[in-house]
């Protein structure tokens, strides 16, 4: 293990950051900036704040070989601030940006307790899954305040402060914000592998296609990715999910673009494959995206914490296709059926490992869609 050295760059391209959360984004994104000379400054809840100013940050970043390292980095308190509250942490101000990386069902409380400081804060780089948090943030800050942007790179988090870098892919941050260009610089400048994209609404519906494969499936059945994809019968219902999405991006006239160590647009060629060609694809680029950990709807759903993402990822497209009159029965049965589950209307044994009950569920649904609209 080794102690933090902060590199030391120009005056002129010092960034001062405000990080909410020191959770697994934050720590990483915060704490290489910090390695990399950048001004950061945490709001972390009260309970956490106390130990990381004793201990500090520690960032196992040894997977990237760019920073010839085998051990971990520890980032002294002294190197960052940590505050409890937004006030204290605004009084280390002014800032040039905020990263923003919190679970969507977490956004409106979160700007609940931002907006009394509004005119304080500085543009936000939106960081969360989902389609719809910028537009939140947009909504009570202005839109002159939100960056869009987006991570693919797979982050563990072993306690507070402490994370370990799992597979290192980039960020993309979209362009059209006066701060884009100065942003992508300085985090490529951090080893963030950052790449600037030409449309923000295309990059953020590329991402979240990438978090529906097998997410709300596995948390429903209490299955894993890999037995989720050697059912040939589920495999179809993931196909289908992601085809309803395509459908949806391509009503919006939106592309699919690729995003850092990312090959988005083959997976959604592979929707316009045979079954049996695209599944060993799939199969594999689901096994290596996770991991061995299971997908975070089910991390969520078994935690008890009673809060799912359905709601803004697939629950998104069910939206956005009711606008556009386009049909999303399948991500319609996941949403509202892991939303039940999660609130406890039906109890988690109601489909665990039983995929010929949610099949059926789903032609329940078809049947009953197409009598509404035959009358």
């Amino acid at each position: 293990m080794q102690s933090s050295t902060i590199s030391t760059i120009k005056s002129s391209d010092r960034l001062s950051v405000l990080v909410f959360g020191a959770g697994a984004i934050g720590t990483y994104f915060g704490g290489s900036l910090v390695l990399a000379g950048h001004n950061v400054v945490f709001v972390e809840q009260p309970k956490m704040v106390n130990e990381l100013r004793d201990r500090g940050l520690r960032l196992d970043l040894t997977i990237d070989e760019r920073r010839k390292t085998k051990d971990a980095f520890v980032i002294e308190p002294r190197s960052f601030v940590i505050e409890p509250s937004l006030e204290e942490a605004l009084k280390f101000g002014p800032f040039d940006v905020a990263f923003f990386a919190l679970k969507s069902f977490d956004t409106a409380a979160a700007l609940a307790g931002m907006k009394p400081f509004a005119d304080k804060l500085p543009p936000i780089l939106c960081l969360s899954n989902g389609v719809e948090n910028e537009q939140m943030i947009a909504g009570v800050l202005g839109t002159e305040k939100i960056i869009y942007g987006t991570v693919t790179t797979a982050i563990g988090r072993r306690g507070a402060g402490d994370i370990v870098l799992e597979k290192l892919r980039g960020v993309g941050v979209a362009a059209g914000h006066p701060l884009s260009e100065k942003l992508v610089a300085a985090m490529d400048a951090a080893y963030l592998k950052c790449r600037l994209y030409p449309d923000a609404h295309s990059m953020k519906w590329s991402k979240m296609l990438t978090n529906l494969v097998s997410n709300p499936t596995s948390a429903i059945l209490n299955m894993t990715a890999e037995q989720v994809f050697a059912n040939w019968k589920l495999y179809k219902l993931e196909i289908d999910m992601l085809k309803e999405c395509l459908a949806v991006m391509k009503a919006q006239g939106l592309e699919v673009f690729d995003l850092p160590g990312t090959p988005v647009k083959l997976l959604a060629l592979a929707t316009q494959l045979p079954l049996w060609l695209s599944k060993p694809f799939l199969s594999r680029a689901a096994g290596s995206g996770r991991g061995a950990k299971m997908p975070s709807f089910h991390i969520d759903l078994y935690s008890g914490r009673g809060k799912s993402e359905v709601e803004y990822l697939h629950g998104a497209i069910v939206r956005e296709g009711k606008k556009r009159d386009i049909p999303t029965p399948v991500n319609e049965l996941l949403t509202t059926t892991l939303l039940a589950l999660t609130n406890k209307q039906i109890p988690l044994e109601e489909y665990d490992n039983q995929p010929e009950k949610l099949l059926k569920a789903l032609k329940g649904l078809k049947v009953e869609r197409l009598k509404r609209s035959n009358r």
